[in-house]
Parts: C-alpha cells; structure tokens; sequence
C-alpha cells in the first residue's frame, strides 16, 4: 500500500470537513472531521456555556456530523453539554458516541477532586469495568445527554497511559465485564457500534484479537511523527473491516505550532530528536506553501481504516483554524518528497491526488 501512485502530480488534494465516510463494517456514516469535547468538559481552563454552543453550532454549521463524549470529560459535563447543544437537531442525522468504563455519583463540590477539570459537573468519578456498571454508566450518559440514543460506546481508558502497574487485570475485567454489556446491546440493536477508546495502539490490537469490536478511538498514535501502528494493528483492522478513529493528531502540541521551544510531544517538552524531525517537515511544508497543522491533520485520515478525525478545540476560532486547516489544498508532491526523505514511512497511506475520486480520498494502491 504505497501513496506513490500519483499520475497528475500538478492536481491539488482537498479534503472536506463534512465527507461522509463509512465506519468500517457499520452502517453508520461519520463526518471525516469530528468534534471532540472534552475541552468543553474545562480541562485545564474552564469554557462557558456561551463558547461551548458556539463552538457545537459552528461545528454542526460547517458540516461536522460526528461528535465524541465521555463521562470523564468534567465529571458528565461534557454529556451535560453536548445533549444540550444537539437537542434539537435531527437525530437521524449525526452521529454520537460516549464511553463506559466510569461511574458518576452526585456529591458536594467541595468534597471532589476535580483535577484536571476545572468548574466541572458535581460528581464522583471511580472506574467500574464490571458488567451491571456498564450497563448503569451506558444508561447514566443517556440521562445525561438527555438523547434517546447513542450510536458507537467505547470501553474507555484501559491502557498502560492511564492505568499503570493495574492495566492487564483491568483490561482482563473490561474484556469481560463491559464486553458482555456492549455485545449484547449491539444484539438488540441499541448500539450500531463498540469499541475501544485508549491512548496506545497496543492495547486495541490486543483487544481486537480477543474480541469482536467494531471501532477504536485511538489517541495520538498514527500521526506524521508515529506510524507503528501500520505494522500490525492497521492491518489487522482492515481485514477486520474494523474502524479507527484518531484524536490527538498533533501529538499534543507539536504539529500544530511547530518545532518551537517547549514545543509539547505527548504531554511532555519534545525531545531533542523530535524538534530535528518537525522542523524538517516543517521545511518540507514551506516549500510547498502549506501549513504543517494542514498537513498533520489531513495524513491521518487518508488510511483506509480510518474514516474521522476527532479534533478537541478550546474556543469557535481555534475550531474555525482546524477547519480551514483540514480542507487546506496539499500538493501530492509534498507526500512524495517527505517520503523521499525518510520523514515519512514509504508504505503510509496519503490522501489520494484526482480530483471527484471514489476512493474518498483514501491513499489506496
């Protein structure tokens, strides 16, 4: 599977925020540009009411029909936001998606450690990957989203990243526990989908080997700087006709401002050896007149497993940026030349060159 298959290299590739594109397998269409809310969850900063339906409304006005939750995003203020924002919108015509994993309990404020949210909803927060609190957490987020329907539930948060020492018994419990609860409301129809959403390749390639799971939100690891993830997980997704959803596609920071100093790369100060390899990308992308964030963005979406992107913005401009960022014209030499120059694995798919193609943009050979 190469992207060197371009015969009208004088053609530009755009993308557009509002494609629809099908969920592997699923009979379900998301937009390829997603909006994520955990920012209106007020991680680290608080966001008001205001902003945050501001941000829904233009999302929704710019064509965006998928949109990602989680109870853990402000102890369910995310939920609490997000249904309030898409109430009224037509409910045949976007998709949803939430994830089980955590169970809230109302408390006082006071009592609650809200870190690292910030003005978040009054609730507790503690991990329950057992089979009765996935089916209490699926009809909490209900309740809180006050929707009559989610679309796609992800198992949330059992990795390494966030779980540590603990992640091999608590992936052992969520495969069982809220397995047996998502499978058997995708039976009845009231899931079209589940998955897994975790911070590391590894562990969805383990769980699709285990399991039988339709998706995966998979943040930060198959970006223009990480590609491991086409070794075998990729791979292993298509023959599957198993979706991959990607958030985190600037690996924190980075890829959206940059080889600057104290650049971020996965929550850290980027290494050394990191800021070499972005400002040689970043020299690729000048001399092609195009933005790196442009080009970050419109990479990951060009794998054939992976039909959205999900982007988590803090205000309506920063989103308006990412829009104009995703459907940015790229060149197809500027693919060529970062592969040419080692800064890019020469089997990754890239976003396809002919202009009105079948093939969704999807780097296909």
């Amino acid at each position: 599977m190469s992207g060197a298959h371009h015969d009208k290299p004088t053609e530009t590739q755009t993308m557009k925020t509002s494609e629809q594109r099908k969920l592997g397998r699923v009979d379900l269409q998301v937009s390829a540009f997603a909006f994520g809310t955990a920012p209106i969850g007020n991680i680290f900063q608080a966001i008001s009411e205001e902003e945050s339906d501001a941000m829904l409304r233009t999302a929704w006005d710019a064509g965006v029909r998928y949109y990602d939750t989680a109870p853990m995003y402000g102890h369910g203020l995310a939920e609490l936001r997000t249904g309030q924002s898409l109430r009224w919108k037509p409910r045949e015509g976007y998709v949803l998606s939430s994830k089980v994993g955590r169970v809230l309990k109302p408390a006082r404020r006071a009592d609650i450690d809200f870190a690292p949210w910030v003005d978040a909803a009054p609730f507790t927060m503690a991990f329950d990957y057992s089979y009765d609190g996935t089916m209490r957490a699926f009809e909490d987020s209900l309740q809180r989203l006050g929707l009559e329907r989610m679309d796609i539930c992800f198992i949330h948060d059992i990795d390494v990243f966030t779980r540590g020492s603990e992640q091999p018994e608590v992936f052992r419990q969520a495969m069982d526990g809220c397995w047996k609860a998502l499978e058997r409301l995708r039976s009845e129809g009231v899931l079209k989908a589940i998955g897994v959403g975790v911070n590391e390749w590894e562990v969805c390639l383990e769980a699709l080997k285990q399991r039988d799971f339709d998706c995966f939100l998979l943040a930060g690891r198959y970006t223009l700087l990480e590609q491991q993830a086409l070794d075998e997980f990729l791979p292993l997704c298509e023959r599957r006709g198993a979706a991959v959803v990607v958030g985190g596609g600037f690996n924190s920071g980075i890829l959206a401002t940059g080889a600057k100093p104290g650049a971020k790369y996965n929550y850290a100060p980027a290494p050394p050896d990191v800021l070499q390899r972005v400002a040689a990308i970043e020299r690729v992308c000048a001399d092609h007149a195009v933005p790196l964030p442009a080009v970050a963005l419109q990479f990951v979406v060009a794998h054939p497993a992976i039909p959205s992107f999900i982007a988590g913005t803090r205000s309506v401009q920063q989103l308006q940026q990412n829009l104009e960022w995703f459907s940015h014209p790229i060149p197809p030499e500027l693919w060529g030349e970062l592969k040419r120059r080692g800064l890019l694995r020469e089997d990754a798919p890239v976003p396809a060159a002919a202009p009105g193609s079948t093939d969704q943009g999807k780097g296909k050979s």
